[in-house]
């Protein structure tokens, strides 16, 4: 078989990811924390680029925060989808987009006036290991108790809980595990009541022992019976401890009013807060979608690196700073395609879900990202990216752009609901259940039934775990 060479031409079409089109369609899915520190970024490591407090933006056609109302936006010019942009040219083209779209200019420089003091910045929250350790050192205790003592705290959860058992722990710390029992029974008198147990008995056991109610009924309950208490047979505890049921009533109402986290009062969460992307409000018998260009809308190229590109320059730097400019053009470019986007997405929910913001949430209607794909003509993919992680600030309260999508169930009256709408209503029917005859899902069935919602009870079922909602027989109260 002879091998041989030769030439063939051969014509395809091939989908190229630039850098640009990679960066316009990353920015595309951030959130509004993380364009925040894209922005922040690109500010530091680009000197072309800067914020201005009197940039904005003079085109009204080029200005994605233009108040517009559902109706005037199908009247609108359409905008190409997130897509590879045109090319760039030469420095004036990219000077005439820049001048309709803001107008740079050097930061200005302010006052500390208004700054709190620094003393009021200072935040120190005390730990739970810090609050164990503080006592530790007050007592009287020899140094191979504390010193075990502090491997014990070392290994507490944030729950105050210690999960490890103490043979593995003398083990990896090479301490006697009767040196760590005897830490233990210390690290167990200490304050919060409750802490150091190796589990939800014990840590129960240990507050009763500080209440004095070591050797009670209750006490019985959380170190005998926990199996049984925490499916609430209350008849079969009373039959073996040879008690009435009221009297075991009594005891669960005292474990009740315990603590089963005793740590969570030493752990510190930072609030996360929310900034919307976008804002409706409404005005007559319209709503109105603003986007929240907070911060961003001031963006813009350097005046003075603006005027240095007209010099004549030797090649290197003309060749930096052309390098620059576009990258500061593609950003800015960038950020008003996801700002365009985001707005036009919103418009359209608006549109669909139009009943939710006139009367609420059982008006939700069913809508899948395909819909508002083909009302403003762009693909799916662009869609699930601008309501990833995008917020939408409305009379009715904060929402995740994706919350407006939903599936359909049926009803009696031939229009489907959305699933969102449903499980809303299966929290306002367990919210007005009588505890003592909680409802079962086939009950909710029933109800949904007579109210026109077609749906299975598997549905009710999954609906209502969905929801963090417990079974009828966990729900029951018996006092």
């Amino acid at each position: 078989m002879a091998l041989e060479l030769r030439q063939q031409l051969k014509l395809t079409q091939q989908l190229v990811m630039t850098p640009q089109l990679q960066q316009a369609i990353k920015l595309l899915q951030l959130s509004r924390v993380e364009l925040d520190e894209v922005v922040e970024q690109e500010l530091e490591e680009n000197p072309v680029l800067e914020k201005g407090d009197t940039a904005e933006i003079e085109s009204e056609n080029q200005d994605p925060t233009k108040e517009e109302t559902a109706e005037d936006a199908a009247k609108a010019e359409d905008t190409a989808e997130v897509g590879e942009p045109d090319d760039l040219g030469s420095i004036e083209d990219w000077q005439t987009y820049l001048q309709g779209y803001s107008q740079g200019g050097s930061i200005a420089d302010g006052g500390d006036d208004d700054l709190p003091a620094y003393d009021n910045t200072l935040k120190v929250t005390e730990t739970l290991h810090a609050h164990l350790l503080w006592q530790l050192q007050l007592g009287r205790y020899s140094d191979d108790v504390v010193q075990a003592a502090g491997v014990l705290l070392g290994n507490l959860d944030e729950a105050g809980y210690l999960y490890f058992a103490l043979e593995e722990l003398s083990l990896q710390f090479n301490v006697s595990e009767e040196l760590l029992s005897q830490a233990l029974e210390v690290v167990q008198q200490l304050d919060p009541p409750g802490v150091g147990a190796r589990n939800l008995s014990e840590c129960l056991h240990l507050q009763l022992k500080v209440l004095g109610l070591e050797g009670s009924l209750a006490d019985i309950l959380v170190t005998q019976y926990s199996a049984d208490l925490e499916a609430q047979r209350y008849n079969v505890i009373a039959r073996k401890c040879k008690v009435t049921e009221e009297e075991v009533y009594t005891a669960a109402r005292v474990l009740r009013e315990l603590d089963p986290y005793p740590g969570s009062a030493f752990t510190s969460t930072d609030v996360q807060y929310i900034t919307p992307d976008v804002f409706v409000y409404k005005k007559a018998d319209d709503y109105i979608v603003t986007l929240n260009d907070d911060g961003l809308a001031n963006l813009g190229i350097s005046s003075y690196y603006a005027n240095i590109a007209k010099q004549k320059l030797d090649e290197k730097t003309s060749e930096y700073l052309q390098e620059k400019m576009r990258g500061a053009q593609w950003l800015l470019k960038s950020i008003y395609q996801r700002q365009k986007t985001i707005y036009r997405v919103t418009v359209s929910i608006v549109k669909f879900q139009r009943e939710f913001f006139d009367k609420g949430i059982n008006y939700l209607k069913p809508l899948v990202l395909r819909d508002v794909a083909e009302d403003i003509e762009m693909h799916e993919s662009t869609i699930s990216r601008v309501t990833t992680n995008k917020y939408l600030q409305a009379p009715q309260g904060l929402f995740e752009l994706k919350y407006f999508f939903n599936s359909g169930i049926g009803t009696s009256t031939g229009e489907d609901m959305a699933a969102t709408a449903v499980k809303s209503r299966i929290q306002d029917i367990v919210a007005a259940e009588n505890p003592k005859k909680p409802y079962s899902d086939q009950k909710m069935v029933k109800i949904l039934a007579e109210e026109g919602i077609i749906i299975a009870r598997r549905t009710v079922t999954k609906y209502r775990e969905m929801l963090g909602i417990r079974s009828s027989t966990a729900r029951k109260r018996f006092f």
